[in-house]
């Protein structure tokens, strides 16, 4: 189903707030009582345009309560301060996280909005220092912003590529230590984790998770059960937008995002481990 088939908005997520969370989650509002797992991500996690994703289709598959925390554009920074949520997977009998963009991230170099990671909010005195020809108020997004610096310099961009992917382990740590070892790190993209991209605009900035290097994930496996690593099919991604519901305003956006069957895949990926780690609890 496309926008031509359906009214503007029809695609209802039934927003919630958890608790005291500055964050607006997809509904429908869940019990966070008793035994549930808990769904942690981004725009893939909260399932935009897709009216099954794959929190849901694990629910189904498992009998077990899944609650979506995915939220669109979300890295690691939305919840890792977030107290509310955290404690919330801290009390699930299973955590899925997804693995986020390591380039949505509060550096030495540059800071994001606080719940909306992709937007750019401000360079620090040491990246205008090493930047002192950019003029960084043209900037809205992180990507925009790292495409122009690889430009204008590969070697100087390198350092803020390193700063960003250090505060991205050290963020990612002390989340995955917040909320315990029972948890599945979930990887999905295009690519294979161990697929190094070349540096820039259309290497690793184009690829998700950005920046995240096979390297930095080996950093957290001590701190989790299990990693899943999805790689979106050809067959999904040759499928495009169809049977995702949007606007035609929201055409460009639905296009950059996986479909129906890219999340059936995740779900298909996660429904066994989910089980798995389930059944060792008891």
């Amino acid at each position: 189903m496309t926008y031509a088939d359906v009214p503007v908005g029809a695609l209802d997520y039934m927003p919630w707030r958890y608790a005291d969370s500055k964050l607006v989650f997809r509904g429908p509002r869940r019990r966070l009582e008793g035994q549930y797992a808990l769904f942690l991500g981004g725009t893939e996690t909260y399932g935009r345009f897709i009216a099954d994703p794959f929190p849901a289709i694990v629910e189904r598959r498992s009998g077990l309560r899944c609650v979506n925390f995915g939220w669109p554009n979300a890295g690691v920074d939305a919840f890792a301060v977030d107290p509310d949520i955290l404690y919330a997977a801290s009390q699930a009998i299973v955590n899925v996280v997804q693995i986020t963009g390591a380039h949505n991230v509060t550096n030495p170099f540059y800071s994001v909005h606080p719940r909306r990671n992709d937007r750019f909010v401000a360079a620090s005195a040491a990246l205008q220092r090493l930047y002192p020809e950019v003029d960084f108020m043209e900037f809205h997004f992180t990507r925009h912003m790292l495409g122009r610096l690889w430009q204008v310099s590969p070697d100087r961009y390198a350092q803020v590529r390193a700063a960003a992917q250090n505060s991205w382990v050290q963020k990612m740590r002390g989340v995955l230590h917040e909320i315990g070892s029972k948890t599945i790190l979930l990887w999905i993209s295009e690519r294979r984790i161990s697929q190094s991209l070349e540096s820039g605009c259309k290497g690793e900035l184009a690829s998700d998770p950005v920046f995240v290097t096979a390297q930095m994930i080996a950093m957290l496996r001590p701190y989790v059960a299990r990693i899943s690593e999805v790689v979106v099919s050809d067959d999904a991604l040759a499928q495009g937008t169809e049977g995702m519901v949007f606007s035609a305003s929201e055409a460009p956006a639905a296009a950059a995002m996986p479909g129906p069957l890219a999340h059936r895949e995740v779900a298909e990926a996660l429904v066994s481990p989910v089980m798995d780690m389930v059944a060792r609890r008891h």
